[in-house]
């Protein structure tokens, strides 16, 4: 009788705590998002003034290190959330930056349409916005902030460590490469890789290739393929590619990599 009565109390408890905290208690699932959507400053001269986001924080008050999270061409859905918020009961401030303005696609028609109509400069303006207000929020470790994406999403991600030298870590799943030897020389963040080996898009011969040029300047690098992974193996929503046992490799991976670089 006292151990039931003890459960219902410390369930009460953890119950409590969540309400008083907006988050779900620990292993409480509730299936939606639990961070919320911020706008922060674009500053960019003749384009927009701000820039919006998906941002979650860790329960407990304190200064930890951040992760700018980018999305795959289908938008900043409720996916992408859920892995802000996974990453933010990691212990990190996680900033989910929004590259379609409030878009999302729900078919692939739709998300190459928002593709094609994202400029580059859009994207990374954006991006990098988002870095700098991270290095400004009084809950975040300035020197420990990374970067994960995945597809167009892992493109941005290293394009970003190729552009801000103080980014202190970098994750791309199966996103586009770069192949110029002036870029990957300015990657000075260690760099996760996940991709598959039947992805026609980002080949593994470019894999590794981009390996091998970082290795050869002495660079981080850590690298796997998925033998049985195609193109969007980590991503439900790419129903004839998903691979779930790749899936939960890649985030276990992700979530080592990011304690080993950033804390």
């Amino acid at each position: 009788m006292k151990s039931s009565l003890k459960t219902v109390l410390t369930l009460f408890l953890l119950g409590l705590l969540a309400a008083i905290s907006g988050r779900p208690a620990r292993g409480e699932t509730t299936g939606a998002p639990t961070g919320e959507m911020v706008q922060f400053p674009a500053g960019v001269a003749g384009g927009k003034d701000t820039a919006s986001g998906f941002i979650a924080v860790p329960v407990k008050t304190g200064r930890y290190p951040a992760v700018v999270v980018i999305h795959a061409w289908w938008g900043l859905n409720d996916w992408v959330k859920e892995q802000t918020d996974k990453l933010a009961d990691q212990g990190f401030v996680v900033l989910a930056v929004d590259l379609y303005d409030g878009h999302v696609a729900t078919d692939p028609s739709e998300a190459r349409e928002l593709r094609l109509g994202l400029k580059d400069e859009d994207a990374m303006r954006d991006t990098m916005a988002a870095f700098y207000y991270l290095a400004t929020r009084k809950d975040v470790d300035r020197d420990h902030i990374g970067a994960l994406g995945w597809d167009m999403g892992g493109g941005y991600a290293l394009k970003l460590a190729v552009n801000q030298p103080h980014l202190a870590a970098c994750v791309v799943n199966y996103g586009t490469l770069p192949t110029d030897p002036n870029d990957i020389q300015q990657i000075l963040a260690p760099v996760l890789g996940n991709f598959g080996a039947l992805d026609r898009g980002v080949l593994p011969s470019d894999v590794q290739y981009f390996e091998k040029a970082l290795k050869n300047l002495n660079r981080r690098v850590d690298i796997k393929i998925y033998d049985d992974a195609g193109h969007g193996f980590a991503n439900p929503a790419n129903k004839d590619s998903y691979q779930p046992a790749d899936a939960a490799d890649a985030w276990s991976r992700t979530i080592a990599f990011f304690n080993k670089t950033l804390k």
